[in-house]
């Protein structure tokens, strides 16, 4: 399918001479994740369709490091994130948008001190800056009369301070947007963060995925979304849990976006 699709490198843009205003940074999820790759393409239709001059790096991505970093192992996240920082400045890369909160943060607030300094930005801020741009518009009529719970990722809320992004652009889907009891400042972990979505959790009376995803349900939305791979796959496997796959769908902001897009 990506085969069909714009999907440009900084290689080729680069070896024609070419500048590039975006670096689209595609992340390990949106790459390998099967569930996850489907937000990595409405994401460039979103970007083709705005016209916006954007290439990806393509094989010379490798992972930011953040799991390295937050599992404990400083030297393999320094050894990931200078390759990648060696690229970055041999493009002459300026602007950086991501669909990953974990790469987002790292990208903007830990690659300054290794020399890797970028204007990053999470792509539900990007998606926001489109709409109320112009460049891009939605019909407002394929979510009415849905209701729509917003989860928010720890590293784009409480890491970042990003709240009202995300919401405004869930709101110019004409949808009910309705809130879980604990959102925003008080929002709850999907449990993945931390580099926890790679073991198995410690002992306890609830997984706090299941908790997350009672949460979501109990607000009465057809639609779970959210901005952040880690936080797709807890919130979905909580939804298999429940056995309510045919009554709340979990889905990316970028896969509610394409579906409206005039």
């Amino acid at each position: 399918m990506a085969k069909d699709m714009n999907i440009p490198t900084m290689a080729e843009k680069t070896g024609k001479g070419e500048p590039v205003e975006v670096l689209f940074w595609v992340g390990c999820a949106g790459s390998f994740d099967d569930r996850y790759k489907s937000v990595t393409l409405d994401m460039v239709k979103i970007l083709n369709h705005a016209k916006i001059n954007f290439a990806v790096l393509g094989p010379e991505e490798t992972c930011t490091g953040d799991p390295a970093r937050r599992a404990g192992n400083e030297f393999l996240f320094q050894m990931q994130a200078m390759a990648n920082i060696q690229v970055l400045n041999g493009y002459e890369v300026h602007k950086i948008v991501t669909t990953c909160p974990h790469c987002f943060n790292t990208l903007k607030n830990e690659y300054p001190e290794l020399g890797g300094n970028y204007e990053v930005i999470h792509h539900s801020t990007y998606i926001q800056q489109l709409l109320d741009e112009g460049k891009i518009s939605v019909e407002g009529g394929f979510f009415k009369g849905k209701k729509i719970t917003y989860h928010d990722p720890c590293y784009l809320g409480r890491g970042n301070n990003i709240y009202e992004a995300p919401r405004r652009v869930l709101e110019a889907l004409d949808a009910g947007l309705v809130e879980m009891k604990n959102c925003k400042t008080k929002g709850l972990c999907c449990g993945a963060g931390g580099a926890q979505l790679f073991k198995e959790p410690e002992k306890g009376d609830e997984d706090i995925n299941i908790h997350r995803t009672e949460e979501a349900v109990n607000t009465g939305a057809n639609i779970i979304a959210t901005g952040c791979p880690f936080c797709l796959t807890m919130l979905s496997d909580g939804i298999k849990n429940k056995e309510l796959e045919n009554n709340v769908e979990v889905k990316d902001i970028s896969e509610l976006i394409i579906k409206d897009i005039k």
